[in-house]
């Protein structure tokens, strides 16, 4: 049977406007590269945009530039593997405590190693405290997993670097009052906060609202901002891979301080 010129063209104006409905319908798709060069037939389709990472939240807490950038780079690319995480500001002499989703918890000044630098000194963790010499006393830079755990005289302290014996722990004003801790913390500068052998002082009610807690249950991502090294040479961040805004044991006896 043949079917009238009218009712055929019909069909095929159908079909065109069909196919044009499924090209807009489908996925955009990419050129595959063979090893005779881009083949037109091999298209894989380009999978939705994942939901956009959440944007850092410092609250009302005044941030350095390389305090931002590293915790939206967190944020973006999820380094925190989805724990909460503390950030160590060496060159502001400050802390920061952040959920999982980059959202500030809270905030405390703190006491560093006297020594600015760094790194660590091979050995040093396994050294009486009266052997690591003034210039050797530096806070390493770098990521961490912090851990909950115990000192030599039992207390509980949060270890950042077991294997140089340094951690987060209260601030111990009757240890060594001729150092002035505690009047080190309340003041308004960040030129005397400089005195410990590495770790990092917080003040006692700090530590028992904000850091206790959160290592009690897990283990978390501690970053410690360095002072002399770039966040490329420490985190490996470069301005390419950072997104934009849119996008065994040994003794420890210097772990005390």
């Amino acid at each position: 049977m043949r079917i009238p010129s009218s009712l055929a063209q019909d069909i095929r104006n159908g079909a065109l406007i069909g196919a044009a409905v499924l090209t807009l319908l489908m996925p955009p798709a990419r050129l595959v590269q063979g090893p005779d060069g881009p083949q037109a037939g091999a298209a894989i389709a380009v999978p939705l945009a994942s939901q956009s990472a959440p944007e850092p939240n410092f609250g009302g807490v005044e941030a350095t530039a390389n305090a931002l950038e590293l915790v939206r780079w967190i944020a973006h690319t999820g380094d925190n593997a989805g724990m909460p995480f503390v950030l160590v500001d060496k060159p502001a002499a400050r802390l920061h405590v952040f959920n999982a989703n980059a959202s500030l918890r809270d905030s405390t000044p703190v006491l560093l190693g006297f020594a600015p630098g760094d790194d660590t000194v091979p050995g040093i963790g396994s050294r009486p405290v009266e052997q690591v010499k003034p210039h050797e006393r530096t806070t390493p830079a770098g990521r961490f997993v912090g851990h909950l755990g115990h000192n030599l005289t039992g207390e509980d302290v949060v270890w950042v670097d077991y294997d140089a014996a340094v951690s987060m722990h209260r601030v111990r004003p009757t240890l060594q009052p001729k150092e002035r801790r505690a009047e080190r913390l309340a003041s308004a500068t960040i030129d005397d906060n400089r005195i410990s052998y590495g770790c990092i002082n917080v003040p006692a009610a700090f530590y028992e609202a904000q850091l206790k807690p959160v290592f009690s249950t897990m283990s978390a991502v501690v970053y410690v901002l360095p002072e002399h090294k770039s966040l490329s040479e420490v985190f490996g961040l470069t301005t390419a891979s950072a997104p934009s805004p849119q996008e065994a044991r040994l003794t420890r006896s210097a772990g005390s301080v």
